[in-house]
């Protein structure tokens, strides 16, 4: 019998508001949570594997596995649209706001 290798992913930086709809998706398309650390953006050697009591400062980080490459490559656009749709809203949200300042 053959050897199962996964294949991983990790995504960077993700925002906290997010981490529960990424694993959320993740779990839906046959990808698990490998690992899931908080690193401090001031000094690198700070790592936490658990959601410190003060989080402001660290940066979350989600590693994740799958069997298959493609549920984690359609992991990995979920992702990123997201992402996009998110950063079009804020800017339509900022430009109706400087508009609405103008008038």
């Amino acid at each position: 019998m053959g050897k199962i290798q996964n294949k991983y992913l990790e995504i960077k930086n993700i925002s906290r508001d997010l981490v529960g709809w990424l694993e959320d998706i993740a779990e839906e398309n046959n990808c698990r949570v490998e690992r899931k650390e908080w690193k401090s953006k001031y000094n690198s050697y700070v790592v936490y594997d658990y959601e410190p009591f003060c989080s402001e400062g660290f940066e979350i980080n989600i590693m994740f596995s799958s069997q298959e490459s493609s549920y984690l490559n359609f992991l990995k656009y979920l992702y990123k649209e997201k992402m996009n749709t998110i950063e079009y809203l804020n800017s339509c949200i900022k430009h109706n706001i400087i508009k609405n300042y103008s008038l």
